[in-house]
Formats: C-alpha cells, structure tokens, sequence
C-alpha cells in the first residue's frame, strides 16, 4: 500500500536528530519520535522503513509512526518531534462542598465493626450519601492527599523514630535531654546517636 505521508527529511533536520540522539537528554517520547522519523527518512532515493519494521524495531504501535509521519508532512519538523498537548479537558470530580464531605467523613469515627477508614469504604461512603454519583479510590486518594501536613499530623501515626525506643512528636525531648543536645549529638545523624535511657 502506498505510504501517503512520506518523510523526507535535509541533512541538517538529520543532523539535528542525529545530536538529539547522541546526547540523550531531551523526554522519553521525543526521542522516539526522533528515531522514528530517522528510521522512516526516504530522503536521498533511500526506500526507508516500512511502518511495521519501525513499529516492531523501536518497540511502538503503528499508530504512533502513522502519526508522527503525519504530523511531519502537515505540520512540520518540530511538530513530529513534540505534538502539541492535548485539548481535552477533565471534569473535576470532587467540587468544594464534595471535597469538605469527603474530608468530614475520613475524619469522623469509621462504620461499626471497623478499625478505621479505608479508600474502598470512603468511596462505597461517598456514593451511598450520594454526595458523587461515582468514583474510584484514586481520586479519593488525591483528594485527601491535598489536605496540608500540617492538619494530617495529626492523624498519622510515624514509626518509632526517638530515643529509647520511644516515638516523639517533632521539637520534643526525653527525660530532660533539651533539643539543643540532640541536635548537636557528635556524628552521624542528629540526635540518632544517643543512649536510650532508661526511666
């Protein structure tokens, strides 16, 4: 079948692709849509490859190399190496008042019979308050993962990190050793170097 976007690329668009390559440092995608345009070049009565070797060589579909050759002819070099970024638009799930509910109830004491909130029983919460119609753990998750550390202080618990084998909350001290002394315990990590004592 007769390819209806062909690339040709000048010796210096080659030249260009060919440094791009060398140095490695520019994104993922346009890299291979660097070595796509390369592979596919008919330039110079040179017969390039055919959509299916390129795909089956640089690990992509088909698809990306029918795009990148037509972004190409239609809308230039630069265009092939970086489309431009899409203009679809994602609905918000969570609105303000959503978000509020949804933070009220990760707050409040957890259903009967359970230790404490998980996503999965904040999302069957959410849809059975029909505060939203649907949605899945991960927007759930996102949402309170906007809340501020310093209102999720609060609520986390941290694994024992102090002296003794005793958690302390940040800035506090154990059995009269001030903050001062911990931050200025010699080597190592400060205030990680200290005896556990004993009480």
């Amino acid at each position: 079948m007769a390819k209806k976007y062909r690339v040709t690329l000048t010796a210096e668009e080659r030249q260009e692709l060919q440094a791009l390559l060398a140095k490695g440092k520019a994104s993922a995608r346009k890299l291979a849509h660097a070595r796509v345009l390369l592979q596919v070049d008919e330039a110079e009565a040179k017969a390039g490859r055919t959509d299916e070797e390129t795909a089956g060589a640089l690990n992509l579909s088909v698809r990306t190399i029918e795009r990148v050759r037509e972004r190409f002819v239609e809308q230039g070099f630069t265009a092939a190496l970086l489309p431009a970024p899409s203009k679809r638009v994602y609905a918000r799930t969570f609105d303000g008042a959503s978000e509020a509910r949804l933070i009220a109830l990760a707050c409040g004491a957890p259903p009967e019979g359970k230790a404490r909130w998980t996503l999965r029983l904040l999302t069957e919460q959410l849809v059975e308050l029909q505060v939203l119609d649907t949605v899945s753990r991960e927007c759930v998750r996102q949402a309170l993962k906007k809340r501020t550390p310093a209102a999720l202080e609060e609520d986390v618990v941290h694994p024992t990190k102090a002296v003794g084998g005793v958690c302390l909350p940040p800035g506090r001290c154990l059995g009269g050793v001030s903050s001062a002394a911990e931050s200025a315990a010699p080597g190592g990590v400060p205030g990680r170097n200290l005896p556990a004592t004993r009480g």
